[in-house]
């Protein structure tokens, strides 16, 4: 359950944007390991988690690209009914706000993972990994 790094970059929402993103990180050995999209209508904000974000920052920001680097939270999530509610509410009796979380697990995954964006990462983690 470590903290990472998280790139958000601010893109066109216009057909091949994303992809052409994509192809400049995986050109260069990048691998994007989870990804969430959240748009509106000229603009959308792309979250990546990638195995590289040094790398991948300098390779998007010489696409002339505007891109921002936050710490988040990325926590194992037994994948099953309460796991999410129980997390959000450890978090909540510590007073700890979640800006924004994304999430992902299939039906026979055991496990899923779950990203959050706090103001208090390392907290967070010490609360999560109790």
């Amino acid at each position: 359950m470590p903290i990472q790094k998280q790139l958000s970059v601010f893109l066109p929402n216009r057909p091949g944007v994303l992809a052409r993103t994509c192809s400049v990180l995986s050109d260069s050995g990048v691998n994007i390991m989870a990804m969430a999209v959240h748009d509106s209508v000229d603009n959308a904000v792309v979250r990546f988690l990638v195995d590289h974000p040094t790398k991948a920052l300098l390779l998007l920001e010489q696409e002339e690209l505007y891109v921002l680097e936050q710490e988040v939270v990325v926590v194992d999530l037994d994948n099953h009914p309460g796991a999410l509610a129980r997390t959000c509410q450890a978090l909540a009796e510590a007073d700890i706000n979640i800006a924004y979380a994304y999430c992902t697990a299939m039906r026979q995954q055991e496990l899923g993972c779950l990203v959050l964006k706090t103001d208090q990462p390392e907290r967070a983690l010490e609360i999560l990994s109790r």
